[in-house]
């Protein structure tokens, strides 16, 4: 398929490029219908509402509020009411407003303060927020906050005020795309190179969306499912692309022509990414074990972004590569590559020096990393799941200050009411009994309809106050069964700690199950119990450590003012599921490509320090690369507006750095050391029954390792032998030599003599890689060309330097 994409590649333009347009028409025709469905079945606050639903339908329009603030005199002031009236009266002729409750009506004593200087109306939209003209909401908030004037403050809160605090649409996602085309230009030198990932991951992200908002018009899906879509499609999406286009670069630099190079990156890191995107997948399809509706709805975005990520990756980029060709690489790169011919494959710098220190000191490394995590995850003991609200918003926001002035005039339970809702039973008793209970600051009883009576119940204390949960839990468990009503708790306040008591019973559950899948899938991949299971714990202390640095920020307050994402609160009860998925997900990917290397090169020599060492010095430098380009991605969330986005997006950028630069650079490599060849440990009778599930493709059979001879037959069409010595002429005996096509297949592998001769044959003349490698000496790895006669070339290994072979 990566060679059709590759010659048919305006074809597959246009086939994009169609189906982008396409959804973009479809999708603004419909428009969205996104829709917040956080009940969940079987719990107090559910029922609750559905006996609201059933005795009130009209209240269906959402309901926002208008608060001013004097410094001097009462709210009841001509001068006051002069101003606030004629803005009230404006804001109820407005079409798409259905009610204005005045303070200054009859029935509008209680929405004045006691001391007369804190006062609100209420303003009842004909549509619940999602649907309500963000153009009506700016001339509802310029027309309240127009009767202003000295001493006299007016703010407005609700969730169709929220929306026109929001930033512009897709600045997140800019700020993320600018920041990752930046790493990428630093990474490859290439503008164009660097494009390839961009558009990959833009084209999939496009469709995404657009397909999520038309599927928002058949089932339900919450407005935080394509936030989280922009985020997760951004982050894999190039990162998957930057797989692929790096190792097509290195193809080509190492003497392939740009098709084969091409179809040889896909048919390599191609499979990984395929292998990698289902991984994630089916960690986001996890969230469906939780059994939430809610969930769903994100589960259906960011699996669908992640599927069209792949298939951009797979289809579309091949076909990008195609119209590069050559300028895939820098000016500099073709220059060198058309003056020297190809590079070495031999890996140098930083990332071998470490791989080196890694295996010299694997203890330290293993136990200064498993300090560092730990330290990070004591927070998380804390962790207190809840929801956010208006009072999570920054200082400087009308719906934070009227939060604030509603919690100063009325008390801080007002911004969280409770609602009883009586069914059966004596509600004036009921009445009594909650207005006598520890933690009611009020109790009002609204008119029966249909057998039932609604009580709001206004708490003492904030909505996210533990005693709020206290009293919502006495309420329930003893205060209605002793009233001998039959009544419900809910109200939103009561249904986010319905939904937070359900997340943390389901949530081991949930950790299991995406756990144990992890460790099957790993365990066929590269046949070993010990590397699933250590990819396990990993994922579970990279969990835990991510999380303690989100509790920090966001529960304990540790930078949040500075970050500009408001006020400290209960971290919200779904994220930790959506998070455990995405972190489950990125994780295996980086494990994927760090340890699929490891093995192939543990199949290759059988010894195990080599392969963690050649692993984690090949593959370190693009984890760490893509990793940054997710941080950047992830972090830019914080601009996003939204308190869930900027919570997933630090909370996620964290999980990557500590992921990728802690436990994949350090720890696993040095746990894998120190472990040795149990690394690789699988019962014959389990080998047996597992099915066979190759990430990279398979190699040719190989024969094994011997000293071989060129057939009399002329069998091989050419040979390259000589002599593997020291620097001081001494014969190395038993040095493995291997050779590699140029797109890394083995091609015949043997072993030195006595006296240090080797021969290996030589399929046809060309360009091949010829690495050595023997105990006690570093590794040689060289680019050799082989013309129609045998080439005569002799190894040099020397002693006590770094190995930084292939």
């Amino acid at each position: 398929m990566a060679r059709w994409c590759y010659r048919h590649r305006l074809v597959v333009l246009f086939l994009w490029v169609g189906t982008l347009l396409g959804l973009g028409f479809a999708g603004s025709a419909a428009g969205t219908n996104y829709a917040d469905t956080f009940t969940l079945p079987n719990t107090d606050s559910t029922r609750a509402y559905n006996l609201m639903q059933k005795a009130f339908p009209e209240r269906s329009g959402d309901t926002d509020t208008v608060v001013w603030k004097v410094d001097d005199g009462t709210v009841r002031d001509e001068s006051v009411r002069s101003r606030i009236e004629p803005a009230l009266e404006s804001i109820g002729r407005m079409e798409g407003v259905g009610e204005v409750s005045s303070p200054y009506a009859a029935q509008g004593a209680a929405q004045i303060s006691e001391n007369g200087r804190i006062a609100y109306a209420q303003v009842t939209f004909t549509e619940q927020a999602n649907g309500v003209p963000k153009e009506l909401v700016e001339d509802v908030v310029d027309t309240a906050q127009d009767a202003e004037r000295a001493g006299l403050q007016v703010e407005l809160g609700g969730q169709a005020i929220t929306r026109t605090q929001e930033p512009p649409t897709g600045i997140a996602e800019m700020v993320g795309i600018v920041a990752a085309a930046v790493v990428l230009f630093l990474a490859f030198g290439s503008v164009f190179a660097m494009l390839l990932p961009l558009v990959v991951a833009i084209a999939a992200l496009g469709t995404g969306l657009m397909a999520t908002s038309l599927l928002s018009h058949v089932t339900d899906v919450p407005e935080v499912a394509p936030l989280l879509g922009s985020l997760i499609g951004l982050g894999v999406g190039i990162d998957y692309a930057l797989f692929i286009v790096t190792r097509h670069r290195r193809g080509i630099l190492r003497g392939m022509k740009p098709e084969e190079s091409a179809v040889t990156a896909l048919n390599t890191s191609g499979r990984a990414v395929l292998f990698a995107g289902g991984t994630v997948c089916i960690a986001l399809a996890g969230m469906l074990v939780m059994n939430m509706r809610f969930l769903d709805g994100v589960v259906i975005a960011t699996s669908l972004t992640v599927v069209l990520s792949v298939l951009a990756a797979i289809t579309l980029l091949p076909a990008l590569l195609g119209l590069l060709g050559m300028r895939v690489l820098s000016r500099r790169q073709r220059r060198r590559l058309a003056a020297t011919g190809p590079e070495s494959a031999e890996a140098s710098g930083l990332a071998a020096r470490w791989s080196s220190y890694v295996e010299r000191r694997p203890r330290s490394v293993a136990v200064m990393a498993l300090v560092v995590m730990m330290v990070l995850a004591l927070p998380v003991l804390s962790i207190r799941l809840g929801a956010t609200d208006q009072g999570n918003h920054q200082d400087s926001t009308t719906t934070r200050q009227a939060y604030d002035l509603l919690a100063e005039g009325f008390g801080p339970g007002f911004n969280g009411p409770l609602q009883v809702v009586v069914e059966r039973g004596d509600a004036d008793a009921l009445v009594s009994t909650i207005r006598s209970t520890e933690g009611v600051a009020q109790v009002a009883a609204a008119p029966p309809a249909q057998g039932i009576t609604v009580i709001q119940v206004v708490p003492t204390t904030s909505p996210q106050s533990e005693q709020t949960d206290q009293l919502i839990d006495r309420l329930r468990d003893g205060v209605i069964p002793e009233s001998g009503a039959e009544a419900h708790v809910g109200g939103v306040t009561a249904t986010f700690k319905d939904f937070a008591a359900v997340t943390g019973d389901r949530l081991p559950y949930f950790i299991a199950a995406i756990i144990t899948l992890g460790f099957l899938l790993l365990l066929v991949a590269f046949r070993s119990l010990v590397v699933p299971l250590t990819a396990a714990l990993m994922n579970l202390i990279a969990a835990a450590a991510s999380f303690g640095v989100l509790v920090a920020i966001f529960q304990w307050g540790w930078g949040t003012e500075l970050l500009g994402i408001g006020k400290e609160g209960p971290i919200t009860a779904f994220l930790p599921v959506i998070m455990l998925s995405l972190l489950f997900g990125l994780s295996m990917d980086y494990q994927v490509f760090l340890v699929s290397r490891m093995h192939e090169e543990w199949v290759h020599t059988k010894d195990n320090a080599r392969a963690v060492r050649v692993g984690l010095a090949e593959t370190s430098r693009v984890i760490n690369c893509a990793a940054l380009i997710m941080i950047c991605v992830f972090s830019a969330f914080v601009l996003s507006g939204d308190m869930e986005g900027a919570m997933a997006g630090i909370g996620l950028a964290a999980a990557v750095a500590l992921d990728a630069f802690i436990l994949r650079t350090a720890l696993v490599p040095a746990a894998m050391h120190l472990l040795g060849n149990s690394n690789w440990w699988l019962p014959a009778g389990l080998e047996k029954r597992l099915p066979h599930l190759a990430v990279e493709p398979r190699e040719e059979e190989v024969s094994e390792p011997h000293a071989r001879v060129p057939d009399e037959d002329g069998g091989s069409s050419t040979v390259i032998h000589g002599f593997v010595r020291t620097p001081d002429g001494e014969p190395v005996d038993g040095a493995a030599l291997t050779l590699l096509s140029k797109g890394g297949r083995q091609l015949d592998r043997v072993t030195s003599l006595a006296d240090g001769s080797y021969i290996v044959s030589v399929p046809s003349p060309g360009a091949y890689l010829l690495a050595a490698t023997a105990n006690g000496h570093p590794s040689r790895a060289k680019h050799v060309t082989v013309g129609a006669e045998p080439l005569v070339y002799d190894v040099e290994l020397a002693e006590d330097e770094v190995d930084a072979v292939n």
